[in-house]
């Protein structure tokens, strides 16, 4: 199946913009962040815990992930949580799982996209 520019239902008018939202979205951390996030609210301890990667690096990736907005915050009490700003996201990231499953293994070996991709 092919896709003409043409077909597209809206221009892309900023493909600097959406490159960097992809790039958001790039970041292997970043995206099992939005996936602990998908369905819940939770805090940085609950994601350092599940992810198991340190307080500060989880810190790091989700204020990327605020500013880009793809989640947003909450203060409670002595805690912040997090959650999913715009459920298109999950959308997008289901869309993107099921074009990338059937390639995945040609996705990892390729040498075009850096290894800190893989």
């Amino acid at each position: 199946m092919s896709v003409r520019a043409g077909t597209l239902r809206r221009a892309i008018t900023d493909p600097e913009a959406l490159s960097r939202y992809f790039r958001v979205l790039g970041d292997p951390t970043r995206l099992r962040i939005v996936e602990a996030l998908v369905g819940r609210e939770r805090t940085v301890s609950e994601l350092v815990e599940l992810l198991g990667a340190p307080q500060s690096r989880i810190s790091n990736h989700l204020a990327c992930l605020r500013w880009c907005r793809f989640v947003e915050s909450e203060r409670r009490g002595r805690s912040v949580v997090y959650r999913i700003s715009d459920e298109r996201v999950l959308s997008l990231l289901e869309l993107a799982s099921s074009l990338a499953e059937p390639n995945c293994d040609h996705l990892a070996s390729c040498q075009r996209i850096g290894p800190e991709w893989i």
